[in-house]
């Protein structure tokens, strides 16, 4: 009941934590910290102080048990951890939009499909232009992959401006851009690629998949069935953050 709720006693902190709650709801908030802290990297990163903020972000963080050794640095956690949580929430926004919203006619998919193989030629092309016959000419898919969070951050500086079928675009872009240019890395620069490894994490996805079919709701059953699959996707060879997208 709200007139219970109202008539709660407040707490000592709520006169803090209240307006940083309103706060962190406001859409325009999430890109106006992004856009801080990327000037905040770049500052550091060509400062007097670039070294000791480069060293910081090299730290091996991770479980070391005996022969079992499962630790990277904390640039490596946030690439490869961080960003398959943050591909996790985009990609269900997405798949709202194309269970419920504009994208499931697929003829209004296609659009955003189209663009995103055009976003990953067009660039490649040009790279290959450039460097053609240099020692650099091989690095023509490093180049193919939007950034999606500064897609995202982008459109939440724009906030209501612009209307949801422009956002609902831009997503679909960032996030069929990404995979593709992921699977092109993979593939064409991966060199140890353990097709056992694929082959058991899509066990793990089937399983998932039969559990919600059969009506699991149990949110820490699927929590940890996902860090499985994503282990075992992070030992084949292919970036981890796709299993955000898959799952």
């Amino acid at each position: 009941d709200k007139g219970m709720i109202h008539n709660l006693p407040q707490q000592r902190d709520d006169w803090l934590t209240d307006p940083i709650a309103r706060f962190l709801r406001i859409e325009t908030v999430a890109g106006t910290i992004l856009l801080f802290f990327t000037i905040a990297a770049l500052f550091l990163s060509n400062s007097p102080w670039s070294k000791p903020f480069l060293e910081f972000w090299e730290n091996p963080v991770g479980l070391h048990i005996g022969s079992l050794d499962y630790t990277r640095s904390l640039h490596g956690w946030i690439n490869d951890a961080l960003m398959t949580l943050f591909f996790f929430l985009v990609a269900l926004e997405l798949k709202r939009e194309l269970v419920l919203g504009e994208l499931r006619n697929p003829r209004n998919a296609a659009l955003p499909m189209a663009a995103a193989i055009g976003g990953m030629l067009v660039p490649a092309v040009l790279y290959l232009l450039l460097q053609v016959g240099q020692p650099g000419q091989h690095g023509w898919g490093t180049v193919m992959a939007t950034d999606t969070a500064f897609v995202i951050g982008c459109l939440a500086l724009m906030g209501s401006r612009i209307p949801q079928s422009m956002r609902v675009f831009m997503l679909s872009l960032a996030i069929a851009d990404d995979i593709g240019a992921i699977l092109v890395v993979a593939i064409g620069y991966g060199s140890n690629i353990s097709w056992q490894a694929i082959a058991l994490a899509g066990a793990g996805l089937l399983i998932i998949r039969l559990m919600a079919r059969f009506g699991v709701r149990n949110i820490a059953i699927y929590f940890i069935a996902g860090i499985l699959v994503w282990t075992v996707v992070d030992t084949s060879g292919i970036h981890a953050t796709i299993t955000g997208v898959i799952l």
